[in-house]
């Protein structure tokens, strides 16, 4: 322990307490002297994204390209699924050149004002993803896995009108009270891949969102 002290002319003086010294092993601490603070928010939005029809274009494709159960499942128990969703996978040829192009744009926009990662682009598709009532929710997760591509960047965009389901609210967790996003259709959220997240039981009606995956390098 280090102790500052004033002589009578206002120098300092430096004295080390050598208290206790002789029962046990005197341990002088490390003093952290970072670079550089760290920049990175939780997560970012964009108002607006989709109009209501662009959702509605969105929910109709994602249908007709056929839903199939969720894989991820980390629970064995068949009555109790860690994920029970529907979802289907939707690709530029799906006439959707320009909702591929606009994520680029908004998702690039945001990470240089937040985020500052190294990205190299979508490369698993956009995951149309369907969660009904009463059972359907993605319990507390992350989007990063090993023998995967990085995942840096998550995106999650709602479709659905807020009136047509209750539940199914989505929820960053980063602290004792997660963050809880809103349901305002058409709004677009990122965060980075690495946070806890879940998805929370859809009560009444169903819940429609397009979640997506921005890869990148490594991190180091």
């Amino acid at each position: 322990q280090l102790i500052l002290n004033l002589n009578i002319d206002g120098e300092i003086i430096l004295k080390r307490n050598y208290f206790n010294m002789k029962k046990k092993k005197h341990h002088i601490p490390s003093y952290p002297w970072p670079f550089k603070l760290n920049d990175v928010y939780h997560y970012a939005y964009w108002e607006d994204f989709l109009s209501k029809k662009e959702c509605e274009q969105i929910i109709s494709i994602g249908r007709k390209r056929g839903l199939k159960e969720g894989q991820s499942s980390y629970n064995n128990d068949k009555y109790n699924k860690y994920r029970d969703c529907l979802i289907s996978w939707l690709s530029p040829d799906d006439n959707l050149q320009w909702l591929y192009r606009r994520v680029t744009d908004v998702v690039n926009d945001l990470n240089k004002k937040y985020f500052k990662f190294d990205l190299y682009g979508i490369i698993e598709g956009l995951q149309f993803t369907n969660y009904k009532a009463p059972s359907g929710k993605f319990d507390a997760h992350i989007d990063q896995m090993h023998g995967y591509p990085t995942r840096k960047l998550s995106v999650t965009i709602q479709l659905s009108d807020p009136k047509d389901y209750e539940g199914g609210e989505f929820n960053l967790i980063t602290g004792e009270d997660p963050e809880i996003f809103d349901k305002t259709q058409g709004k677009l959220f990122v965060f980075p891949s690495y946070h806890l997240h879940r998805v929370k039981p859809v009560t009444k009606g169903e819940r429609n969102a397009l979640i997506i995956w921005v890869t990148g390098p490594n991190f180091k």
